[in-house]
């Protein structure tokens, strides 16, 4: 006779496995609807992304794209002869020997022409030019035929000259864009909390200038059981702009940050953060862009493998040699 010590173990342990047999089972397959929602979510994703990267190619590699940018040259009070030649006092790394003399004073730039050139797309030999923080933007001085392109930028109270070039080596050998595996997965539902109005952050940028930029509110996500907070840029578009650093900075991402638009929060402050579309800035292609940097509230305790990688810059050209 069997002990009633040994059936109630034998019971137990029967139940257990019945429960571990139970708990292996397949989910049910899902049904055909299911499954058309699934496909058809899956497509929409891999064209929005698709067609994300493919602006974000062309938006770079333009004639006038980041990857132009040959020059940022500051334009102290007085006069300054800008030209490739050697004999100018700001030398540009391509374009006509002698392009002109942009002079500076009362914080206005002007110029005089070497060499045939065009402004905001008419022929001229002299004129005023304004700034980006000018109303209607920066005028646009065009040389070599339109391919390259000066404006004048101001920055922590000093005006700069930006110049460009279609021919630039870091546009001509652009190497294209690398991505982390991202998914679905990075694409996040947030919550916008509001500061009060008026409220500003100041933003440091790559050349040490500080400045204070609107910053509307605080946007909130969760990853896991933790949740993580960015502040919110207004830097006058559509939506707002984040600048955050996160674990894989230096690590495969850009070490300096990556940027994020997203659309304006909804009603109820919802909205959805895409961090496959984080992307470089422009100082990830060019060593004369301005670039602001994450402020210390945007560095998230996170590895955000989704987005863009490190872009990997073309070997310097022989041109570059001479």
């Amino acid at each position: 006779m069997v002990p009633a010590r040994t059936l109630n173990i034998a019971g137990i342990l029967l139940a257990c496995m019945m429960a571990l047999t139970g708990c292996q089972r397949a989910a049910p397959p899902p049904t055909a609807d299911q499954a058309a929602r699934e496909e058809a979510a899956a497509k929409a994703y891999a064209r929005e992304q698709f067609m994300w990267r493919g602006r974000r190619v062309i938006e770079l590699s333009r004639p006038d794209g980041w990857a132009s940018l040959i020059g940022l040259h500051w334009l102290d009070p007085g006069a300054h002869r800008v030209g490739s030649a050697r004999d100018n006092g700001i030398r540009l790394m391509m374009g006509p020997a002698h392009l002109g003399v942009f002079t500076v004073k009362d914080g206005k730039a002007r110029f005089v022409a070497d060499t045939a050139v065009t402004l905001d797309g008419k022929p001229t030999r002299s004129g005023a030019l304004r700034s980006d923080a000018d109303e209607g933007g920066p005028s646009v001085l065009a040389f070599d035929d339109g391919k390259g392109l000066a404006s004048v930028i101001e920055r922590g109270g000093r005006l700069a000259l930006r110049v460009k070039h279609a021919d630039a080596d870091s546009r001509v050998n652009f190497t294209g864009l690398d991505y982390w595996p991202g998914g679905r997965g990075w694409q996040v539902q947030a919550h916008f909390i509001a500061h009060p109005a008026g409220k500003t952050l100041p933003i440091a940028n790559i050349i040490g200038i500080t400045d204070n930029i609107a910053n509307p509110g605080v946007v909130e996500f969760q990853r896991g059981d933790k949740l993580y907070r960015l502040e919110a840029l207004d830097t006058g578009g559509e939506g707002l702009f984040l600048i955050f650093a996160d674990r894989t900075s230096g690590h495969g991402s850009y070490g300096a940050g990556r940027y994020l638009d997203t659309p304006k929060p909804d009603a109820e402050g919802k909205l959805l953060l895409d961090f496959n579309q984080a992307y470089n800035p422009p100082c990830a292609f060019t060593p004369f862009a301005t670039c602001p940097l994450p402020p210390n509230e945007n560095r998230l305790d996170l590895a955000v493998e989704a987005g863009e990688r490190e872009y990997r810059k073309p070997a310097t050209s022989t041109k570059d040699n001479q």
